[in-house]
């Protein structure tokens, strides 16, 4: 039997003051997260940052809890069980998170007593990043480690280009551009990065080359690691599949934490020049997301709304991610084939 381990970044066990404070401190405690040293990392995480935003992120949390829990663990949970019932029972799937729970030991103990044989590893973030995926893989190798019969691995590091990821949000997006209404501009909104830890990654595949320009311009096998080159990469390939012409997208980067510098552009910076430049409609892809989370549902659909009504523009909508959607659960069930023949 094959087990599949899916894995995404986590989720506060409540929208509470105090187990979001728990799940910021697991979070940004992760030397892959936060790549400074480590005195520096507890100093900034401990005492200033986790007790100055817990308070105000379990209140944006508290703001797209469901009756069911967070959303992206409820989407999760979802995909979890009908990925299981698509893939059938020659496959054992479990969820973890990164971050709180369900844990990563705890999806790695099902798959160990369901006896698998062997562990196809899914990191669910599509374009790889030291902070994320690299941080997931570790982890999951360090409990591993731990197993006395360790058995045989397998591990999706990206699938930002794979044709059913792409055909998946094809899919989903086919709503958006069947009816009569239509979009002045759209943005691929992405999760950023610190700029050094794009550095970091050109160092090792692009010999220190990465100019953050038009190297992201097409995808090579010296920036295939990169995460803003596979970013730009995924942008084309889903616009190409909806026929947006290149001058009617942009692709930037959000989410930004400290002051240090972050891949640009930044998302918000380009809602605002948008909407001055008369962008009276705008969509908003985020495809780094599989699942709408907090960066999704607050920061793209309420707070950048928002701007974009400030600046002079007018609507700005949010396509939904893949969430659990049937197209997704046959792409992730035809990436899954693909690796367990």
């Amino acid at each position: 039997m094959y087990g599949i381990l899916l894995v995404n970044l986590g989720t506060p066990g409540s929208p509470s003051v105090a187990d979001v404070r728990k799940y910021l401190s697991e979070f940004l405690n992760d030397p892959r997260v936060i790549d400074i040293s480590g005195i520096a990392r507890t100093l900034l995480v401990n005492a200033i940052i986790v007790p100055f935003r817990s308070p105000k992120t379990a209140a944006l949390y508290r703001q797209i809890w469901t009756e069911k829990g967070s959303p992206l663990l409820m989407y999760g949970k979802e995909l979890e069980e009908k990925l299981q019932q698509e893939l059938g029972g020659n496959y054992h799937v479990a969820l973890g998170m990164r971050y709180g729970n369900p844990s990563i030991r705890s999806a790695l103990d099902r798959l160990k007593a369901a006896m698998v044989d062997k562990i196809l590893v899914i990191p669910l973030y599509p374009q790889y990043a030291s902070s994320s995926t690299g941080s997931t893989i570790e982890e999951t190798l360090r409990l591993l480690k731990e197993w006395n019969v360790i058995p045989s691995l397998d591990i999706i590091s990206s699938f930002h280009a794979h044709p059913a990821f792409i055909e998946a949000w094809t899919e989903t997006a086919k709503k958006y551009f069947s009816g009569s209404e239509t979009y002045d501009h759209f943005l691929f909104s992405f999760h950023g990065i610190p700029e050094r830890q794009l550095q970091k990654a050109s160092d090792h595949y692009c010999a220190g080359s990465c100019r953050s320009g038009n190297c992201c311009d097409e995808q090579t096998d010296n920036n295939r690691y990169c995460y803003r080159a596979s970013c730009f990469h995924t942008a084309r390939l889903i616009a190409a599949n909806l026929h947006i012409p290149g001058s009617k997208y942009t692709v930037c980067f959000q989410s930004r934490l400290g002051r240090t510098e972050w891949i640009k552009p930044y998302t918000d910076a380009m809602v605002r020049e948008k909407a001055s430049a008369g962008v009276r409609r705008m969509l908003v892809f985020a495809p780094s997301f599989v699942a709408d989370c907090l960066e999704t549902l607050h920061e793209i659909r309420e707070e950048y709304a928002r701007l974009f009504r400030e600046h002079g523009g007018g609507e700005l909508h949010l396509a939904e991610s893949l969430n659990a959607h049937p197209a997704w659960i046959k792409a992730l069930a035809a990436i899954v084939r693909e690796h367990t023949r």
